[in-house]
């Protein structure tokens, strides 16, 4: 790799990292060409951008970063063979490792980065794959918030419809 490459490669990655909250590093090493086409297309289907990367060009690129974003604790982690993964959504990677799994013994998880905060290791996998979106925690709060309106709201014409019936019954008998 020439060093206009490097350097192409070491912007590009940069930016990947400034403009994603969400990013997966794993390992996905020893899996047949067949099987990474075929780790491939799933990330195509779920939208999540799967990278083969060096590790020296990646450390490069995150250490360009505003140390505000804590990169600092991925680097230990970019070790051997890396691919990482950038989704729009926290908790799609970790679903998509969980599924692809099921058949084959990789893609193993080396790191996650989920709006500032990094996990490591493998064992994080379930937890990441249950964690909510952003969209699903704030229709859960707009429920919540919902829920006691409607119900004074129900009531209201509940006891609306009971007070007219009353009034009906009472004017029946005079």
């Amino acid at each position: 790799m020439t060093r206009e490459q490097k350097a192409a490669a070491i912007a590009d990655l940069k930016e990947k990292f400034e403009n994603s909250q969400y990013f997966y590093i794993t390992d996905s090493s020893a899996l047949s060409v067949a099987k990474v086409n075929e780790l491939r297309r799933l990330c195509f289907e779920k939208n999540v951008q799967m990278h083969v990367v060096k590790n020296t060009l990646a450390v490069k690129a995150l250490e360009s970063a505003p140390e505000d974003r804590g990169f600092e604790k991925l680097y230990d982690v970019l070790k051997g063979p890396s691919t990482i993964l950038f989704s729009e959504v926290g908790n799609v990677p970790a679903k998509l490792i969980e599924e692809f799994r099921k058949k084959n013994p990789k893609p193993l998880l080396k790191a996650a980065y989920i709006d500032t905060d990094v996990f490591i290791g493998d064992e994080q996998v379930s937890v990441l794959a249950k964690l909510k979106s952003k969209e699903d925690l704030l229709g859960e709060v707009i429920t919540l918030l919902q829920s006691p309106a409607k119900n004074v709201i129900s009531s209201l014409k509940s006891g609306g419809s009971t007070l007219s019936g009353l009034l009906k019954a009472l004017e029946e008998r005079a």
